[in-house]
């Protein structure tokens, strides 16, 4: 955990800054990183919500190729527009010639797969994603894990019979990523948004409201408040106006649009309704219960699984470093002995380590010989949910002092009531 006390003189916003100064990840080179312990507990923690989400709305997880055979572009016809995402493609050859290119996205994979494996009506419907390494190559990444170029991601693929069952898988995948988002303790505002290289007829993209977002969008406050019902639907969001800055640049005969509210925001996912516009250029044919052949009705579902981890940090920090959901901490607890080498201290710190390991509650002990003012920086600055402070003054009392990083308030426990205060603090942290 290579802490660093100034800020990195090449990073711009906050993420990138607290990611680096913790000790979360180092460039390799320009957009590339390297995730370290801290970074990657997180990274995961991350994953394994997304994860069981998706699992949870009666997705199907699979594992592509991340390299693929440039011959599927050119059967979908995308390796022949012009758009940034062919542009960004990182392309090659093997040593027999032929063309490949590290996945941008996998549309044409995943009809391929579907193609060699369903052909009945009886068999649909499907909804498979995956989660994975991908590769655009931005002509100017910046903002560290926001805009790379490798970046990790949960994709998905649904295949319907009709419009209307597609859209049905459409609402469910609406809202497993609202709770997705809400499980991670953000709030992420779903607009209306251009499908852009990916195509179809009807797409949203999710925004995390922050100040340093990319994007603008507009929306209605009253979808806020909307928002915070479990139920809420795809019939919902469509009462109330959200679109992102170009979309909403094309609308010009509402009248009720005075009082949208505006924002910058991140963009943490998107899905789309492809329509058959995959499944007719690949030749993708269903037979149907009364012998018809058709194209299967697709959507296509992406959220970025490293860039929530710096839109996270964005809308949890201070001024002295991250502030994590417990959802998502790389460790729940961090146990500080302020003075390694008392006895008494080493061994109440070995003791409440123990406790907290035996309660599955993840700690991590500084047991180095930094002093004091190091030791609460950089705990500070990784930002775990609760503290735990071993000093000699509570030491010879058999008591520890237990801090909550965000509020900053702590008591002064028995060595004995330590793992039951900590479950309970979590459990009031899981709530929020």
């Amino acid at each position: 955990m290579p802490t660093i006390k100034e800020i990195p003189s090449d990073a711009t916003i906050i993420s990138h800054q607290l990611m680096l100064r913790a000790g979360m990840i180092r460039q390799l080179t320009s957009g590339i990183y390297m995730w370290l312990p801290i970074g990657l507990r997180v990274l995961k923690k991350v994953e394994e919500i997304v994860r069981a989400e998706m699992d949870n709305a009666g997705a199907i997880e699979v594992r592509l190729p991340c390299i693929q055979p440039l011959t599927l572009w050119h059967a979908s016809g995308r390796i022949t527009q012009k758009s940034d995402l062919t542009e960004q493609m990182l392309k090659m050859q093997d040593r027999h010639g032929t063309d490949l290119l590290f996945a941008p996205t996998a549309e044409e994979a995943m009809c391929q797969l579907f193609q060699q494996n369903v052909t009945s009506y009886r068999e649909l419907p499907k909804n498979l994603y995956q989660i994975g390494w991908k590769f655009r190559d931005e002509i100017r990444p910046r903002y560290g894990v926001m805009r790379a170029r490798e970046f990790f991601m949960k994709d998905g693929y649904s295949f319907d019979l009709t419009e209307e069952l597609a859209l049905n898988t459409y609402n469910k995948m609406l809202m497993a990523y609202l709770e997705v988002f809400a499980r991670m303790g953000l709030t992420a505002i779903p607009v209306s948004a251009h499908p852009g290289a990916i195509g179809g007829s009807y797409s949203h993209e999710f925004h995390v409201l922050a100040k340093t977002g990319e994007s603008t969008i507009y929306y209605d406050p009253g979808l806020l408040e909307a928002l915070k019902r479990d139920d809420f639907n795809l019939k919902d969001l469509e009462r109330f106006y959200a679109a992102e800055e170009e979309k909403h640049g094309e609308i010009t005969d509402r009248s009720d649009l005075t009082e949208l509210k505006t924002s910058k925001g991140i963009e943490v996912g998107h899905i789309f309704y492809l329509g058959d516009k995959y499944s007719k250029a690949m030749g993708i044919n269903i037979q149907t219960q009364d012998m018809q052949l058709i194209h299967p009705q697709m959507g296509t579902y992406g959220i970025g699984v490293s860039r929530l981890v710096g839109a996270i940090i964005e809308a949890n920090h201070d001024e002295r470093g991250v502030i994590w959901p417990a959802s998502v901490a790389p460790f729940i607890c961090g146990l500080i002995n302020l003075s390694k080498g008392d006895s008494a201290c080493d061994q109440i710190s070995e003791d409440v380590y123990s406790s907290l390991k035996k309660a599955a509650l993840e700690t991590l002990y500084d047991d180095t010989q930094n002093s004091a003012g190091v030791k609460f920086a950089n705990m500070d600055l990784i930002g775990l949910p609760i503290q735990i402070i071993v000093g000699k003054k509570n030491a010879a009392e058999n008591r520890v002092e237990v801090k909550d990083r965000k509020t900053g308030t702590s008591d002064i426990v028995s060595i004995s009531g330590v793992v039951d205060i900590v479950i309970n603090m979590v459990q009031q942290l899981m709530s929020v």
